[in-house]
């Protein structure tokens, strides 16, 4: 695995909101978003949409810009039950936190 592959970049996403989450503090888009999880910002728009329409998070919006690419919005964003039990107990998942414990780099920002 790469940190920049798409199960670490997830995992990666999905922890901080699950500590956003139990915290009762608001995601902080610096802490996980392209720059700080080092990719661009178009794979970081293909992930937030991906986790999005698999229900593993709720509170993005798509944007249609005229003359440009689509975009999102993020709106009280936070993770769902189904992704919180799919950071638990999937495979990719766990492989991608073995990764990240051997590069001390679970939770972007931290």
């Amino acid at each position: 695995m790469a940190k920049n592959d798409y199960f670490v970049i997830v995992y990666r996403i999905l922890t901080y909101l699950y500590a956003c989450f139990m915290s009762g503090d608001q995601p902080l888009l610096e802490m996980f978003g392209p720059d700080a999880l080092g990719i661009n910002s178009g794979y970081w728009l293909n992930v937030m949409e991906s986790i999005s329409d698999e229900g593993y998070v709720k509170g993005i919006v798509p944007v249609q810009r005229l003359g440009a690419a689509a975009g999102i919005k993020l709106v009280n964003l936070k993770i769902t039950q189904k992704g919180i039990e799919y950071l638990q107990g999937n495979s990719k998942m766990q492989k991608a936190a073995d990764f990240l414990k051997s590069v001390k780099d679970i939770v972007p920002g931290f």
